[in-house]
């Protein structure tokens, strides 16, 4: 039976493709330092709850699988939950696109979100919520495809209807976009007459318990912290300034970009023909109505936003994922010599040009000056934004050469520094040594440290500051503090280079007995 099914050539190429881009995610996440976010989810793991102030609780177990797998706190292990779990995110959109359209539309389906740099490095690379959620998103469209599209006989609800509950609210637990995924196949349900029949279905009532059961541990912490997630993500959508087309006109540009202009820009394209076409024969064509109610509420009421409020790229791109197969439907049309050019010149051209991003955030290529630079570099360290991802590995290294710091580590009471992201670094690099709680200091953006710690709990306990140079050299942000301790002295600095060339300073303090609670926002 493994040798019939490995002989299908479907199934190689199916294979090959999970393959090749595995080994390559796998490459980028074992060198490439950890981004803002993935080091500021590692420490979700360090507190462990039902539910968080920012996101719900699944972006912690994915980034605690590699951990527990290999028992070390590097920017691979706490990557490797998502590097598994994608490629059955793939395989699944493959699987929906395929039973929907053709194996061949599946294929090539497969192909481009495989290549587009966004999806790889957001759904199937880095450690974010994004990862679960679109687990969980390609699982259900497999579900709803089979559920809605039956072979040979009317649509009846059936028990899968609940599994679709169940699947949405797992998607919830991934990321708070889960709800537009519920919506979206509420809204297919609506306008498509002839599945009208789930909303007269037992299953259906089974379908919004399970979803409830499911998403109730993010209710449940919520209804005991006064609903902090609804009301932080909600304000985030809020108009807090007048209208403006070009912010939107920008994000939707923003989004092509990082798609890739060979990908993003026929996205758009053909999500417009298709919203239109759809609309014009009143829903009638279900299975693109099907894909459209699943994609382009998320892309298009985030580009909305994207007019009045700041939006990140990552927002729009579930939605973007989700209408792959109508792009690759499209193209399974194109003439075979078109549709092997498309793809293979993106997939040489995505490919080089992350290669070219990696070799300078890791080795300073574009730097000017370092050892590695390509004809003598194009940019100074000061003006180069990816300085800010620490080599949480090489500060751990440095840090260790002195006895001084590490005794200063053993002895203190707990850690802080002054942005949550960077706290984020620092736990990554100095819990593996010793395990000093840390927690942070800022007036203005606490995150989940307001809910990790008391203000009051650090009164009279000794303190390492830590942070780096952008704001110590610049900022002085050190002078803030001192007036909350008896004592504040620094300790020293850890030079981080890159390419031979210190590109930045890790400045450390010690405070002894906090006198009084530091200020919080909330």
């Amino acid at each position: 039976m493994r040798s019939k099914w490995w002989k299908d050539r479907t199934n190689q190429q199916v294979l090959a493709i999970l393959l090749a881009g595995f080994l390559f995610r796998s490459f980028i996440a074992f060198w490439l330092p950890p981004g803002f976010d993935e080091a500021y989810y590692y420490i979700y793991t360090l507190n462990p709850a039902l539910s968080y102030f920012d996101h719900p609780p699944l972006v912690s177990f994915v980034t605690a699988i590699g951990i527990w797998l290999t028992g070390d706190v590097t920017q691979f292990s706490i990557r490797l939950g998502s590097l598994l779990l994608f490629p059955f995110t793939l395989y699944f959109l493959y699987r929906a696109t395929a039973y929907l359209f053709s194996i061949r539309v599946g294929l090539i389906t497969l192909a481009i979100a495989s290549v587009i740099p966004i999806f790889q490095l957001g759904f199937g690379t880095f450690t974010l919520p994004d990862s679960p959620l679109m687990f969980f998103w390609a699982l259900t469209l497999w579900v709803g495809a089979i559920e809605f599209f039956p072979r040979e006989r009317e649509f009846v609800p059936s028990y899968r209807i609940a599994v679709i509950g169940l699947l949405v609210g797992l998607a919830c637990l991934g990321k708070y976009h889960g709800f537009l995924l519920g919506f979206g196949l509420l809204g297919f349900c609506i306008t498509s007459r002839q599945h009208w029949a789930v909303f007269r279905s037992p299953w259906t009532i089974l379908s919004f318990l399970l979803f409830l059961v499911a998403f109730s541990p993010v209710l449940y912490w919520n209804s005991q912290h006064e609903w902090v997630s609804f009301v932080f993500q909600g304000n985030r959508s809020v108009p807090d300034r007048t209208y403006s087309l070009m912010g939107a006109f920008n994000v939707a540009l923003m989004a092509s970009l990082y798609l890739f202009p060979t990908f993003g820009f026929p996205l758009w394209f053909i999500s417009i023909r298709e919203i239109v076409s759809v609309v014009k024969s009143r829903f009638s064509h279900s299975i693109h109505s099907f894909i459209l109610w699943n994609s382009a509420p998320v892309f298009l009421i985030f580009t909305i936003i994207g007019g009045y409020q700041q939006i990140l790229p990552g927002w729009t791109m579930p939605g973007f994922f989700a209408i792959t197969p109508l792009l690759g439907l499209a193209a399974s049309r194109w003439r075979s010599t078109t549709l092997k050019r498309w793809l293979n010149g993106s997939t040489i051209a995505v490919t080089a040009l992350m290669l070219l991003a990696l070799s300078h955030i890791v080795l300073g290529t574009l730097q000017k000056p370092s050892q590695y630079a390509i004809l003598g570099g194009v940019v100074a360290p000061t003006e180069d934004a990816s300085i800010q991802l620490i080599d949480v590995g090489q500060l751990r290294r440095e840090f260790l050469r002195s006895p001084e710091l590490v005794a200063a580590l053993k002895n203190a009471d707990f850690m802080f520094s002054n942005r949550f992201h960077l706290a984020g670094h620092i736990a990554m690099a100095l819990t593996p040594i010793n395990s000093t709680p840390i927690t942070c200091f800022d007036r203005r953006d606490l995150r989940g440290f307001a809910h990790w710690s008391t203000a009051e709990q650090w009164v009279g306990k000794t303190a390492l500051y830590i942070t780096t140079d952008e704001f110590q050299t610049r900022e002085d942000s050190a002078a803030g503090f001192a007036p909350y301790f008896e004592t504040f002295t620094k300790l020293g600095e850890v030079l981080l280079r890159r390419g031979g060339v210190v590109v930045d300073r890790i400045h450390v303090f010690q405070g002894t007995n906090l006198l009084k609670p530091f200020p919080r926002p909330y």
